[in-house]
């Protein structure tokens, strides 16, 4: 699963795992140690790789730092593209909600607000990254020719694709 910060990412593929019956693994807590310390390479790779020997999952992240691993052992690349003006609204929101409620995210880490605008605070990075991703990841998922590129550009069509994933049979 893959989108620009705040599309929804995580909140989708935890949906997907749950209805698929699979684990979901988010690349942010992996990523983000405590005080916000960035997760040493080497370590990160061998976090994705420990959860991607499993024959099915779900797992969302942009971390180019492993999408060799992670994008080698998928079958599937669902991709939420949705417009700016959807993802700046969410990422605003978001990041309202989480500042005011304090809400821990990862391994300690809560958002604040002098944190959010900073550089690579959600508010700019949405800037820095949105339109990149439109242009870069069309021809990244072209080198994977084995996966299946699910390209979802509304919430609405990523609803309808959501409610048509059905539980593997037992």
């Amino acid at each position: 699963m893959i989108g620009t910060t705040g599309s929804g990412k995580t909140t989708f593929a935890r949906v997907l795992a749950a209805r698929l019956g699979v684990p979901h693994g988010e690349q942010d807590a992996w990523n983000h140690g405590p005080g916000w310390q960035e997760t040493p390479r080497p370590l990160f790779r061998a976090q994705v790789a420990a959860f991607t020997a499993a024959d099915s999952w779900v797992m969302d992240g942009n971390y180019s730092k492993a999408r060799d691993l992670g994008w080698a052992r998928a079958d599937t690349l669902v991709w939420l593209d949705y417009p700016a003006p959807v993802v700046f609204w969410r990422v605003l929101t978001r990041t309202a909600r989480r500042v005011a409620t304090r809400q821990e995210l990862w391994n300690g880490n809560r958002e604040t607000l002098r944190g959010a605008l900073q550089p690579d605070g959600p508010v700019r990075w949405f800037f820095r990254t949105h339109w990149q991703r439109r242009r870069d990841t069309p021809a990244q998922a072209t080198a994977h020719p084995h996966l299946t590129l699910i390209r979802l550009q509304s919430p609405a069509q990523a609803a309808a694709w959501l409610r048509e994933q059905e539980r593997p049979a037992r």
